[in-house]
């Protein structure tokens, strides 16, 4: 089987699960999966599909492939559904649950609608739990199942959150998740699982390695899976829920009511400095996407860093205000399109432009640069505060370290301490993110730990503090 990257290259691995043909695009960034079903005559079922299309794209032109359907497991809180978009591009009808009262053109299905692919039928199977009106899609070739297209219920290990219609709800959810995973799990053993909440992604809960499984190894292994009763499945599952990105209490709704179609290629605008200063005067935000040793190296003012990479977009989305225009500056060789589309599927669509010319041209117009000290695992010394997620807190950190999530930061800087501090994740580049938000509130002398917890112990031969 075919697996593409997010850069829509192929890496091919050695997998016997699925028994058709399914090429699974996965995003590592934001931890999902979604699939492209091959239906043997030139056309094909996008399972999930993001807005940012440009490894499906990629796939679909290498094997002269036209998407027919483009089905939508649920109403996703994590990304931008590229459904809608391609019904635009290829006329591709999109498949998705009557329940979720979408309001652009579909074809509503309830539980037991069934679709017929040419050779295969695609089943509608009700499986509420992360949201209400989650759908899995079983694919049947006859009467046979062959795998099943699990969403956000059933996922490798795991099953996804609950709590993301409200705390208040999350019990409820939990219930109805429980019942899902039972009548999945009462599928024939040999039943391909294809979730698309995978490793990295703030709906698993918690990550995992593994991105396809089957019913018989989840019966096997999967600990939600083999809870004895509703009341522990419960237990379990709000035990291992961590905080999630603020734009997911939006997107959910902008997926009902149908993302803007894009009509073309997105660019990135080249601002002049006098641009970018009124830009930052009216409250625009400067976010720096070079990489930590770059930033630390001389950066604007108040500007936030977001290194450039996989989780790019998550930041993006968590600590920005989605209605404040952004001016990026970057790299020449930081390819525009990796900077644009990532945040176009998340819903930033305020992306004014660029500082042309970069630092050069801001320093030839009089401005001045900040500097921040990057220091290695065996030179930290004083406060340390710790800006990983909880469970990686938890799971080890230095003593005496002060945890602030990054997420949390914006707002909580005054409890941050005031003597010059350590700031720390699991690399690097959320310490250089968080660094740049303790500076934008006045904090001065910080220095970024290029490393992480493991790597001050085995430099130091000190061992880390469990718990929280």
């Amino acid at each position: 089987m075919e697996y593409c990257n997010s850069d829509g290259r192929a890496n091919e691995r050695s997998v016997t699960l699925e028994p058709v043909d399914l090429i699974p695009l996965v995003d590592e960034g934001l931890g999902n999966s979604a699939y492209l079903l091959d239906l043997g005559d030139g056309r094909a079922l996008a399972v999930d599909p993001p807005r940012d299309l440009r490894t499906l794209h990629a796939v679909v032109a290498r094997r002269g492939l036209r998407v027919a359907y483009a089905a939508d497991t649920h109403l996703h809180a994590d990304f931008l559904t590229g459904a809608r978009q391609l019904a635009a591009d290829h006329g591709a009808t999109i498949l998705a649950s009557a329940a979720g009262r979408r309001r652009f053109d579909h074809r509503g299905l309830r539980d037991g609608d069934e679709v017929d692919l040419g050779g295969l039928t695609l089943q509608a199977l009700a499986t509420p739990g992360h949201t209400d009106e989650h759908l899995a899609f079983l694919i049947l070739d006859g009467a046979t199942p062959v795998g099943v297209f699990t969403g956000g219920s059933l996922i490798v290990g795991s099953a996804a959150r609950t709590d993301l219609l409200g705390a208040d709800r999350a019990d409820e959810l939990a219930r109805a998740q429980y019942a899902s995973l039972h009548r999945l799990g009462a599928l024939p053993d040999a039943t391909a699982v294809w979730p698309t909440h995978g490793a990295g992604s703030f709906c698993s809960a918690p990550p995992g390695a593994a991105r396809t499984s089957t019913i018989d190894r989840e019966k096997a292994t999967n600990p939600l899976l083999n809870a004895p009763d509703p009341d522990a499945f419960v237990a379990y599952l709000r035990a291992i829920l961590g905080s999630y990105p603020a734009y997911f209490d939006r997107l959910a709704e902008t997926n009902r009511c149908g993302p803007n179609l894009i009509a073309a290629e997105p660019t990135l605008a080249a601002l002049d400095v006098p641009a970018v200063r009124r830009l930052i005067g009216a409250g625009g935000v400067l976010v720096d996407v070079r990489p930590v040793a770059d930033v630390a190296a001389g950066h604007l003012p108040g500007a936030l860093a977001i290194p450039l990479r996989g989780q790019f977009a998550t930041w993006l989305g968590w600590l920005l205000d989605p209605a404040v225009p952004v001016v990026i500056v970057r790299n020449p060789d930081q390819d525009p399109a990796d900077i644009l589309w990532p945040a176009l599927n998340i819903g930033v669509e305020t992306i004014a432009g660029e500082l042309a010319g970069g630092l050069t041209a801001w320093q030839a117009a009089g401005g001045s640069l900040t500097t921040t000290r990057l220091v290695t695992p065996d030179r930290v010394d004083g406060p340390v505060l710790d800006i990983r997620q909880s469970t990686e807190y938890a799971a080890g950190h230095l003593p005496d370290a002060v945890h602030i999530e990054l997420g949390d930061l914006h707002g909580q800087e005054d409890a941050a301490p005031d003597e010059p501090v350590t700031v720390m994740c699991g690399h690097g580049e959320r310490a250089m993110t968080a660094a740049t938000i303790l500076e934008r509130a006045g904090h001065h002398g910080l220095t970024v730990l290029v490393g992480g917890a493991h790597d001050w112990a085995r430099a130091t031969g000190n061992p880390l503090t469990e718990g929280a």
